[in-house]
């Protein structure tokens, strides 16, 4: 691009726009916000305030300071675009029109950067005003129009872009800088200037879809670095190139569509995004169908809009049950659809052919047949079988079944298998053989949802099944059950009570009569004929039996037949007993306190009859004539039905126990009287009336029994105490005997272990040398048998027998004893060959004495003879070899 050079020269002052038409050549993409040229206006009076408007508002908007912005992105035609920018005084309502013609950049061919369109040129206007002094000149803000620069250009680099200056370089020394993202803030670097020239470049490739547009500042200051004008914005927008392909959002995209459906029903939408301006054709999208998987029943049944991305159907046809699924390979392509310059991609659309109920149940059989055992219930007697073409366990093939006819009394019902979609006929109410020995029921199929409109089958499918009823044995069962009798009490034994008798429901099977038995008979007053059901009774029908409750008195018998399998019903039989006067009175309590004087002595007592209305009370209290002494000391008055009072006749009555008889007599007819006895007990009272004896206290207060029960109590809590004792003492007795049976030397407890010590160092001063010093004085009865050794001792192998040396004099010294006894080993042929591990006894771990090996032979290797070694055979002929052989 050829540099752009903003100067400023002095014009005369003429206010309003210096031309009527001004032409200005842009990118053929506007975006919104983009500013555009800078129209010129000159006004003679600083002081004027100047509104500038816009033919064509809804494109184009110009600033206050005369800058043309785009208010919002489009894409210019071929064809010029024009519109007119209006300057009006605020003040006086001057206005000023020019015309503006936009022309869009023509495309890139290539050519190298000298033969590229020269950027126009833009002239800023100075304000001048009038004062006292001459006329002075005062600049407005820069404003350059937007540098357009193509991404991924291909260099060379730096590239130039434009060129900065001011016009008072020809007076002063200037320097020229930029600041903002892309020169001193990051991304930095991509945009450097000339200090000296103010030439602009850029450094490297752009690209568009990083970063879209730069706003970069330049600066212009002295050589001291003060500014010598106002900062001006540089805009260089970044031009979109065709380097990315169009991305679907997935590669697979699912969706459905009911089968059935008409031409032009929606079905789903995909889409695709091009990272490249979308207000170019760089970014515009098309979409198309390559392919469709399968072809039937047409191959294009379906299309798709190219710029929405909407898939519709298109032809007629769809069936789930011939076609499920569809596969679509879609195509997007950028360029508008181009197919030789726009990029492109593919996905997939997956659409599944979605079930709806065009298929109705339809049974396989026209009848159905089943049976049932009689007054069985919740059993399935038929299994309903239908076929249904849509999807499986959907609304559209659940079956629903109900009955139309031949269960008029609701035995029946259909439920539905969910799995295998089945109508189960099941028996709800019992069957009565001898009633209904067969059905015919009329069912009817349908889905849980309606047929879809259109569809020509009939809604619903209808079948008939035949249930036949199986005779079965069927328990007897008593008339009535139960059944209610009412006998006087008192009945004697063997007398006919009632015929207590059942029925056999089969009537189509042959048995034989039926056998009685008695199942429940809890006083066991009653018998059954097993043939004919008579019962008779046993013992007293005795309605003050405690097994009679309310007078009634139950029992059970059994009815059995011989069918196969037998079968028994029960039966309850039950007595109502009516009351006869077979029960006296009797006094209650049984025994009373009185004083021993006149008064108070009024003793309060009651009558208990069994037996209830009218053989019970009101009833009468008297006195009999015998003994005289009765009637002499007594008195008794009835103060109501069944309550009277007794009391002394006399003055006074000597303290003691005395019984009194008294006559009561119920109301029944005929009536019944007992003489029942009242234990009374006479002693001193005080003045409240109560016993002051203690001994007449206690003897009238307990009894015999009790005063047994407290003397058991104390006799068998002294036995627990004596038996505690005993225990205690026998066992003290057993843990001083275990004690003395543990011998001290075996009682491990705070003891020390002692084992087979040969010594124990100088730290042992105490230890008795003595059966070391002489060894030959032990007794034979201490030493150990072969092979008879602790468990702590080492494991070794078999002990040689050798022969039996001399035994030298036994010194006095341990240390003179073992010199002696190695001296002889030495010198003994019948040894073990030298160096070999002569064995005593293992003392274990933990020794205090140090090592023996240390020890050497009192006699040198170099002075024995070991000529005999040959002698002992082949299994010591490598020791004879080793030390017979000479001095080789």
């Amino acid at each position: 691009q050829a540099p752009i050079k903003a100067t400023c020269e002095d014009l005369s002052c003429k206010t309003g726009f210096p031309e009527d038409v001004h032409s200005a050549v842009v990118s053929r993409s506007v975006h919104g916000g983009q500013p555009l040229l800078n129209v010129r206006f000159r006004t003679c009076d600083g002081n004027k305030k100047i509104h500038f408007g816009s033919s064509e508002p809804e494109d184009f908007r110009v600033g206050e300071d005369g800058v043309v912005y785009a208010e919002r992105s489009f894409q210019l035609s071929a064809e010029p675009t024009e519109f007119v920018v209006s300057a009006q005084d605020k003040e006086t309502q001057q206005e000023w029109q020019m015309r503006v013609k936009l022309t869009p950049e023509p495309a890139s061919t290539g050519a190298s950067e000298k033969d590229q369109r020269k950027i126009e040129e833009i002239i800023f206007p100075w304000q001048q005003y009038k004062h006292s002094s001459p006329l002075k000149r005062q600049k407005r803000d820069w404003v350059i129009p937007p540098i357009n620069l193509p991404e991924n250009s291909k260099g060379p680099f730096p590239q130039e872009l434009v060129r900065i200056r001011s016009d008072r370089d020809k007076s002063l020394s200037l320097r020229y800088s930029v600041t903002g993202p892309g020169a001193d803030q990051p991304p930095t670097g991509i945009f450097i200037i000339n200090p000296i020239s103010g030439q602009l470049s850029v450094t490297k490739p752009l690209d568009r879809e990083q970063i879209a547009s730069f706003h970069l500042r330049a600066h212009a200051v002295d050589v001291n670095g003060n500014q010598v004008e106002n900062p001006i914005d540089i805009v260089i927008n970044v031009i979109d190139m065709n380097d990315n392909r169009p991305e679907f959002l997935h590669q697979v995209w699912n969706g459905t569509v009911p089968e059935g459906s008409k031409p032009g029903t929606y079905v789903m939408t995909v889409t695709a995004i091009d990272a490249d301006d979308p207000n170019a054709q760089n970014g515009m999208l098309r979409y198309r169908i390559l392919s469709q998987a399968p072809s039937s029943p047409s191959p294009n049944m379906f299309t798709i809009n190219n710029e929405t991305g909407d898939i519709i159907t298109v032809a007629a046809g769809l069936d789930r049950e011939k076609v499920q699924q569809y596969t679509l390979i879609i195509q997007a392509t950028d360029m508008e659809g181009n197919p030789t310059y726009g990029l492109s991609n593919t996905a997939t659309a997956v659409i599944a052919v979605t079930d709806v109920n065009d298929n109705p149940p339809e049974f396989t059989a026209m009848t159905f047949y089943g049976e049932v055992p009689e007054n069985r219930v919740d059993v399935i007697v038929a299994n309903l079988t239908v076929t249904d073409k849509d999807q499986p366990h959907t609304p559209a093939w659940n079956a629903m079944y109900r009955m139309t006819g031949g269960d008029p009394t609701g035995r029946f019902t259909i439920l539905t298998d969910p799995n295998s979609n089945d109508g189960l006929v099941t028996v709800v109410k019992p069957i009565d053989f001898e009633t209904n020995r067969m059905f015919v029921l009329t069912v009817a199929a349908e889905n849980q949802v309606p047929l879809a409109k259109g569809i020509q089958h009939p809604p619903q499918s209808t079948a008939t099944v035949s249930i036949t009823v199986i005779d079965v044995n069927e328990p007897p069962y008593f008339v009535p059950n139960p059944k209610l009798v009412r006998q006087e009490e008192g009945l004697m034994p063997g007398s006919m009570l009632t015929t207590f008798t059942a029925q056999d429901p089969d009537r189509y099977m042959q048995q034989t009569s039926l056998r009685y038995s008695k199942l429940s008979d809890p006083a066991n007053w009653l018998k059954i004929d097993p043939v004919n059901g008579q019962i008779t009774t046993t013992a007293v029908l005795d309605r003050e039996s405690i097994y009679v409750q309310n007078n009634m008195y139950n029992a059970t018998f059994l009815a059995s037949d011989n069918g196969i399998p037998p079968m028994s019903g029960t039966g309850t039989l039950q007595i109502y007993l009516l009351d006869i006067n077979d029960n006296a009175p009797q006094v209650h309590p049984k025994e009373a306190t009185t004083c021993e004087t006149l008064q108070p002595n009024a003793i309060n007592i009651t009558a208990v009859d069994p037996d209830i209305d009218p053989n019970a009370g009101p009833f009468a209290f008297e006195l009999p004539d015998t003994p005289a002494s009765i009637k002499r000391n007594w008195t008794i008055v009835r103060i109501s039905g069944d309550h009277a009072q007794l009391s002394l006749r006399i003055r006074f009555l000597e303290a003691g126990i005395y019984d009194v008889p008294i006559v009561i007599t119920d109301s029944g007819n005929p009536h019944a009287s007992s003489t029942s006895l009242l234990k009374v007990k006479v002693c001193q009272c005080d003045l409240n009336g109560d016993c002051t004896d203690v001994d007449r206290i206690v003897g009238a207060g307990l009894g015999t029994g009790a005063i047994i029960a407290i003397l058991l109590c104390i006799i068998i809590l002294l036995i627990l105490v004596l038996m505690f004792v005993v225990w205690m003492k026998r066992r003290d007795k057993e843990r001083q005997a275990k004690q003395l049976l543990i011998d001290p030397e075996d009682d491990v407890r705070d003891n020390i272990l002692k084992y087979d010590e040969e010594g124990g160092g100088e730290e042992d001063q105490d230890y008795d040398l003595s059966q070391l010093q002489q060894p030959d004085t032990l007794e034979p009865d201490a030493i150990k048998p072969v092979g008879i050794r602790r468990l702590d001792e080492r494991p070794i192998h078999a002990e040689p027998q050798y022969p039996v040396r001399s035994a030298a004099p036994h010194p006095g010294d341990i240390g003179d004893f073992i010199n002696e006894g190695l001296k002889a080993a030495d010198n003994d042929p019948t040894a073990p060959p030298y160096d070999s591990l002569l064995v005593f006894d293992y003392e274990g771990s933990g020794s205090t004495a140090g090592s023996l090996s240390s020890l050497n032979s009192s006699s040198s290797g170099g002075e024995q003879d070991y000529d005999y070694l040959n002698d002992w055979g082949p299994r010591f002929k490598k020791l004879a070899d080793m030390y017979g052989g000479g001095d080789d």
